[in-house]
């Protein structure tokens, strides 16, 4: 058993890290009190050639593994990026698998290099106001006529969907009363965004102003036959190997997250003086700072474990919902140790933790609560019925 990483993974974080050097808290600060998509960072990205980081190389990826994106999405979370930089580019990581596991060599061919070059950004639309995470009872109905298909219904909590060309978008083909299983019926296309046919309502939101959050609305969005991918009725199959990378990842920013306030929170107890002493001197500081930093640790090698296993190719539900619970709840505790420790000046801008606390409630929700986390587990793993 090895914990070491290999020469090449060191290169990812370090070339990564000086990539994310170029965009310091000013920049940041700005995207957070401003909005705007962090266009100068995904381009900085695209340019460093890490957009397609998990994409095969013939179609102008790097062909590497989830663990090496894990390693990337971290360092860009815990550069100074937090949420909103790595959700600039988290779909491109995870997003387009079904893609490259289920499509043809033509979708591929056509699909795959405008995402790894930055040019098609995509969003990727799957959850519905009234199913949440029962992805079974969607009803956005997609309906084939002739050469295409044409879709109508709603999404919502859909990122990127201000900035986005393309769509990955899971919709029903076959009513549910006609199928056998509530998981049949349903089919997954990559298609262009067509803002004629598709209305967008940007959600506003207590984080991460600069990734916008949608709501939208399909009205006789037309998507042509090869467009689809895999086979009609199979897409819920075919979304399964995105959601597990999905859960990986987003437990590795999750991770960096948490590990950039410790590192605030840290230094800044060590530089304020109250009672003529370094704050950190005190075990009311020093004990839930170092608390944080194991329960950081440990959800590091959940992810690393989770990684690993999907790279294998070995089942890895179990884990990768593992490191998605234990990463949301320590990038948490450690992100709200850092406001505390920083006392008053916690709560104003100018020290960034209070932003970093805003942030860390999208890991620790999405894309999937711990709640039902610790249901899987119980049903999945310790053989208890099913709750729900």
């Amino acid at each position: 058993m090895d914990f070491a990483l290999s020469p090449d993974q060191e290169a990812i974080q370090e070339a990564v890290g000086a990539i994310c050097a170029r965009f310091g808290d000013d920049y940041w600060h700005r995207r957070d009190t401003e909005g705007g998509f962090p266009t100068e960072f995904f381009k900085a990205m695209a340019e460093g050639g890490f957009l397609g980081i998990c994409i095969p190389e013939e179609y102008g990826g790097s062909g590497l593994g989830v663990t090496e994106a894990a390693l990337m999405m971290r360092m860009i979370a815990r550069s100074g990026a937090g949420m909103t930089g790595a959700s600039a580019v988290h779909i491109n990581v995870f997003g387009l698998n079904p893609v490259v596991v289920f499509g043809t060599d033509e979708q591929k061919r056509r699909m795959l290099p405008g995402m790894v070059e930055g040019r098609e950004q995509a969003c990727f639309a799957v959850t519905e106001p009234n199913t949440g995470l029962n992805t079974t009872q969607l009803r956005t109905r997609a309906v084939a006529k002739n050469d295409r298909y044409v879709v109508n219904g709603q999404k919502v909590w859909i990122s990127t969907a201000q900035v986005a060309k393309k769509i990955l978008l899971l919709a029903r083909t076959t009513p549910l009363e006609d199928v056998t299983k509530p998981t049949h019926g349903l089919t997954l296309f990559y298609t262009d965004f067509d803002r004629d046919r598709i209305k967008v309502h940007e959600i506003e939101k207590m984080g991460r102003k600069a990734v916008d959050s949608n709501e939208l609305f399909f009205e006789d969005f037309e998507i042509p036959m090869e467009d689809r991918i895999g086979e009609e009725g199979r897409g819920f199959e075919y979304i399964l190997h995105g959601m597990n990378p999905e859960r990986i990842l987003i437990a590795a920013e999750a991770v960096g997250l948490g590990q950039l306030a410790l590192s605030r929170a840290t230094a800044y107890a060590k530089e304020r003086q109250v009672f003529n002493r370094p704050i950190g001197q005190n075990q009311a500081i020093q004990h839930p700072l170092a608390a944080n930093w194991m329960e950081l640790e440990a959800a590091w090698l959940m992810v690393m474990s989770a990684a690993w296993q999907y790279d294998n190719g070995l089942p890895c539900g179990p884990a990768a919902n593992a490191a998605k619970y234990l990463a949301g709840e320590a990038g948490f505790n450690a992100c709200q140790q850092a406001v505390m420790t920083h006392g008053g000046f916690g709560y104003a801008k100018e020290y960034h933790v209070e932003r970093y606390l805003r942030e860390v409630m999208i890991p620790r929700i999405a894309p999937v609560s711990p709640q039902l986390v610790l249901c899987f587990i119980a049903e999945k793993v310790l053989g208890l019925p099913k709750s729900y």
